[in-house]
């Protein structure tokens, strides 16, 4: 088959790239494939973070993507579709995080070539963080497609609200496998000069409101002096709420910041120091930082809010809770006992085999042939 897929991919960072690019190695073993992204995703003032791109030290998988879409710019609707039509795709995937990209990726998708079949790939619908034209953007995009991908049965209500008689594959998200093998947890802690004697728990990811970091500091400020937090990523927005809980706790020693964006080849080192991974949401559909937990077999203590309990057992793989931090600061003791991170780590490697990236593809291909 040939497979068209618009996305976000390299030379640009972030986990939709990454899941773009291990997409794309899982398709590209059986089919004939052809990788579209931006030449321009944002413009800098609308980019909340440091930068949109990868750097020469990251080791990103450069997918040979074709930089053709203007994300702001309608005349680059229609060039973008021109060359897919090129390639003539008998399916055509994109993927859709946000409701600023709805009309651009909308405005390529129905000029496109009448037979070429064209399925999405829904990370979310309806977004965290609420904007005046999400309405229009989510209607420009979702009715130039045959059929979604959805990852967490959050993410299918949000599109069932709006469109009901949606043809729909829901599968989880895959486990990601392209970010090395576990250190030796020792050796890890060294890299980021902690003591490997203290319980660690990871807080990673870029950091916005609707993650609730706030949350884990109001619990470490409960817990004891055996209990210390690693912040790994890019700020997004303001620290200063979060640094105002820090100082006023005398948090500094418990607390150690990585506040830059992580690449992929130190992702390794900061889930091998931990003990566990606390994702203390707001909100949420579906989180990739599982899929990063549980390619390191590190258990998770989750918010009980929007697909997060889908891909997080409780009491097998990890714990979960309401958004809390007297809650959260018992779950995290209880996590401790009993010999419950064994367990969970045992049975977070069994349920790794049957979320693997060619099994999502295999299931993506099944479910379009059947449109």
């Amino acid at each position: 088959m040939k497979i068209s897929l618009l996305s976000v991919f390299y030379p640009y960072r972030g986990g939709i790239a990454q899941f773009s690019a291990m997409l794309y190695r899982a398709l590209e073993k059986e089919h004939e494939l052809q990788a579209v992204t931006f030449c321009r995703q944002y413009p800098n003032f609308l980019f909340p973070g440091s930068s949109q791109y990868v750097t020469e030290e990251d080791d990103a998988d450069k997918i040979p993507a074709i930089r053709t879409l203007d994300s702001v710019n309608p005349f680059s609707f229609g060039k973008t579709a021109k060359k897919i039509n090129a390639f003539q795709p008998d399916l055509f995937i994109s993927q859709y995080w946000m409701t600023f990209f709805g009309p651009a990726t909308g405005g390529v998708q129905k000029k496109l070539t009448k037979g070429t079949k064209r399925i999405s790939i829904l990370h979310n619908v309806i977004p965290h963080e609420k904007r005046f034209f999400d309405n229009f953007a989510n209607k420009s995009f979702l009715k130039h497609n045959e059929g979604f991908v959805v990852l967490s049965d959050a993410v299918l209500k949000d599109l069932l609200s709006i469109l009901p008689d949606a043809n729909y594959l829901r599968i989880d998200h895959p486990v990601y496998s392209h970010f090395g093998e576990k250190l030796a947890r020792n050796e890890a802690s060294q890299k980021l000069n902690l003591s490997a004697e203290k319980k660690y728990l990871l807080f990673f990811g870029f950091i916005r409101e609707y993650k609730g970091l706030d949350i884990l500091l109001e619990a470490m400020k409960k817990l004891s002096d055996e209990y210390e937090l690693i912040v790994a990523g890019e700020i997004y927005g303001s620290f200063e709420k979060y640094q105002a809980i820090i100082d006023a706790n005398k948090l500094q020693e418990k607390v150690h910041l990585f506040n830059q964006y992580i690449p992929d080849d130190e992702v390794a080192t900061y889930f091998s120091a931990a003990d566990v991974c606390i994702l203390p949401y707001k909100g949420a559909t579906q989180s990739g930082i599982t899929a990063i937990a549980h390619h390191f077999d590190l258990p998770i203590i989750a918010t009980d809010v929007g697909g997060l309990k889908e891909t997080i057992q409780h009491e097998k793989t990890g714990l979960m809770i309401q958004p809390d931090a007297s809650e959260l600061k018992n779950a995290i003791e209880l996590i401790f006992e009993d010999e419950r991170l064994e367990s969970f780590s045992k049975n977070i490697s069994a349920y790794k085999a049957k979320n693997s990236w060619e099994n999502f593809a295999q299931k993506v291909i099944e479910f379009s042939d059947n449109l």
